[in-house]
């Protein structure tokens, strides 16, 4: 599981180190194999293990062709799917294109998200999550259901 928020570097090769904490696991449960992608509903990137990528395409396979929005969430999120290894310094490659999407530069924000991480520009980052807290406590989010039985 993958939990938290760390501000880290992208070299000039487009490498990112993972973080220190999870190289144990990811090698041992993973092998260090990874699939990169963009997120379709924010300016991020998704980076999921190997194997919960595997379960994704399952779930993208199993919609249609023929209805035309499920069809672009196919061809975006299968589309821009890459395969990364993490190296014995334990970074991973991230291509010039999902770069360009996510409008990665220098500093950038990996963060859990339990079975995958997000990377996020730093400033976009920043922006997003004021955005999430200033929602959180909005009259919207008090009366969404799924969320009316959920114990924190």
């Amino acid at each position: 599981m993958f939990r938290g928020a760390t501000s880290i570097s992208i070299d000039s090769k487009g490498r990112i180190a993972i973080p220190t904490r999870y190289r144990a696991e990811l090698l041992e449960s993973y092998h260090g194999s990874f699939v990169c992608t963009v997120d379709i509903r924010q300016p991020c990137l998704l980076l999921y293990p190997l194997h919960e990528w595997e379960i994704v395409e399952q779930k993208l396979l199993a919609l249609s062709n023929f209805d035309p929005a499920q069809r672009r969430i196919q061809r975006v999120m299968q589309g821009f799917a890459t395969e990364c290894e993490m190296d014995s310094a334990g970074r991973i490659l991230l291509s010039p294109t999902l770069r360009q999407h996510a409008q990665l530069e220098q500093q950038i924000m990996l963060v859990g998200q339990l079975n995958k991480f997000e990377i996020w520009q730093d400033q976009q980052w920043q922006k997003q999550i004021s955005e999430d807290l200033a929602i959180g406590s909005s009259e919207e989010m008090l009366h969404c259901e799924a969320l009316k039985n959920l114990s924190l």
